[in-house]
């Protein structure tokens, strides 16, 4: 455990392994633990592993109001210049494959390959972004507690929670554990993202596209249409998995990230 002052907060991260840098963005509203699996297989396997917890979030500072997708990627340019990383591949699940797309905007020439995961880049429409900040009140108002019991049947699949019942608990610990400012937060900043659709076909490197096939956030077809756009881009689909395949198929979805690495040569 880590942490780094940078841009005014101080940033909770893990930094695990050695060899080219692999950078880890979690979603909403969990933390760099549902890293964790990753981090350990893929520092086994050769890779420096950096999971950052973003501001609001886990350890990181947390900072009322509103919380862009800018805010977030600035954050992780400076967390990596503090840890003289110049060059990376980035991976985000969710929300955090939206910030992936905002650190390409930013600082694109940095950015090896990418890891898209369960993630959409259409802006939200104005019922969603009305929905977001009823929701951001809603959470300062009562906290994530209920929240949590709430979405865990759409973050994780059922017949996963069933089965797998420590994932469950470590799901809903990481949602509970989230601090309603920093959450709603990010939903306010997050209501406002741009479009990231224009820049697909501008991508120019190594890019690995992941979906769980029950996912109900952002369904197969969110991933198809990444899929299409994105140059040369490659399609997973893990069976079994929702909106955490990471967690719920740790095995199936590990095995087809680091395929794609070991296959990416530049990614090295």
């Amino acid at each position: 455990m880590s942490t780094l002052a940078v841009n005014d907060i101080t940033v909770g991260y893990d930094d695990t392994g050695s060899g080219a840098p692999l950078v880890l963005v979690h979603g909403h509203p969990f933390d760099r633990s549902m890293w964790r699996p990753q981090a350990e297989r893929f520092a086994r396997e050769g890779w420096r592993v950096i999971t950052p917890d973003l501001r609001g979030y886990g350890e990181s500072t947390v900072v009322p109001g509103s919380t862009r997708l800018e805010t977030f990627a600035r954050d992780i340019g400076a967390l990596l210049d503090a840890l003289g990383v110049e060059r990376f591949v980035l991976g985000g699940l969710s929300m955090g494959g939206q910030i992936v797309l905002e650190c390409l905007r930013h600082f694109p020439h940095r950015v090896l390959g990418l890891i898209l995961a369960d993630t959409t880049p259409h802006a939200e429409t104005p019922r969603s972004k009305a929905a977001r900040r009823e929701l951001a009140e809603r959470l300062l108002g009562e906290g994530l507690a209920q929240y949590a019991h709430e979405v865990l049947p759409k973050m994780l699949a059922p017949h996963n929670i069933r089965a797998l019942p420590a994932t469950a608990k470590h799901v809903l610990r990481m949602m509970k554990g989230t601090s309603a400012e920093g959450a709603a937060a990010a939903l306010r900043g997050r209501a406002e993202r741009p479009d990231y659709v224009p820049v697909l076909t501008d991508i120019a490197v190594p890019t690995l596209v992941v979906v769980g096939d029950e996912d109900e956030y952002t369904p197969v077809e969110v991933a198809k249409f990444l899929y299409e756009r994105i140059p040369g881009a490659e399609l997973t689909v893990i069976e079994g998995a929702a909106h955490l395949p990471n967690l719920e198929r740790e095995v199936a979805f590990n095995d087809a990230v680091l395929d794609f690495l070991t296959r990416s040569a530049p990614l090295q």
